[in-house]
């Protein structure tokens, strides 16, 4: 099975902090990426931050850029707190609510954002939720700014794993919105929103990382 499961099912440990297997495992692969993909710096928005673990990894590797997590759940923006009180981190702001299907998120004082990633977030809510996080690109990336995604990802219409195809199943099975997403459909939605894929990035567990970035031709409003 994918390693994105964690975010249905994560494990809770001392204090309000929250603990991924999944996430601790991945998080040295993307950081490779992000390091070599985003600006050394300005401001990143994460979208869907989860248990916050990602985004302390990530600050601590990229000192440089300032980071905005967010999550829609309450139990998640208070695991991310906790991590960020244990980590003693300057450069992560405080977590903020956000649900992409929404045409304001709260956070267009910080905008234009240098970066927005999104992990493990596109199959594990509706698709409306994939295509308000294009739209969010196009209104609050900078031109040039880079959106990141990371997750399960079909591409041409077929999986590129067994696994992927039994989780997929079993996505659906829990909400039938949900499901992994074909590389494709993103390219297709990204485009009128002035987001084109410069890279897709093999990762470990047969996952992709996506890298798109919003084109100067991009209609900034």
């Amino acid at each position: 099975m994918s390693d994105t499961d964690h975010r249905l099912r994560p494990v809770a440990v001392e204090d309000a902090r929250q603990f991924s297997p999944s996430a601790a495992r991945n998080c040295v692969p993307i950081r490779e990426v992000l390091i070599r993909v985003l600006p050394k710096k300005g401001i990143v928005l994460e979208i869907g931050s989860g248990t916050g673990e990602h985004v302390v990894c990530f600050a601590k590797a990229l000192p440089g850029l300032v980071w905005r997590p967010s999550d829609p759940d309450e139990a998640s923006r208070t695991s991310i707190e906790a991590w960020m009180t244990s980590e003693g981190l300057a450069n992560v702001r405080a977590p903020v609510p956000i649900d992409v299907r929404e045409e304001v998120w709260g956070v267009e004082d910080d905008a234009p954002f240098d970066a927005m990633i999104s992990l493990n977030m596109v199959h594990i809510a509706p698709w409306e939720a994939a295509l308000g996080l294009l739209a969010g690109g196009k209104r609050l990336l900078r031109q040039d700014g880079v959106l990141f995604l990371y997750g399960p990802f079909m591409i041409g219409g077929k999986h590129t794993a067994r696994t992927n195809a039994a989780f997929d199943a079993d996505l659906k099975q829990r909400d039938p919105r949900w499901g992994v997403r074909d590389v494709d459909d993103i390219v297709s939605e990204a485009m009128p929103n002035g987001l084109e894929l410069r890279e897709v990035v093999d990762m470990p567990a047969n996952n992709l990382s996506l890298v798109l970035v919003k084109s100067r031709a991009a209609d900034p409003t």
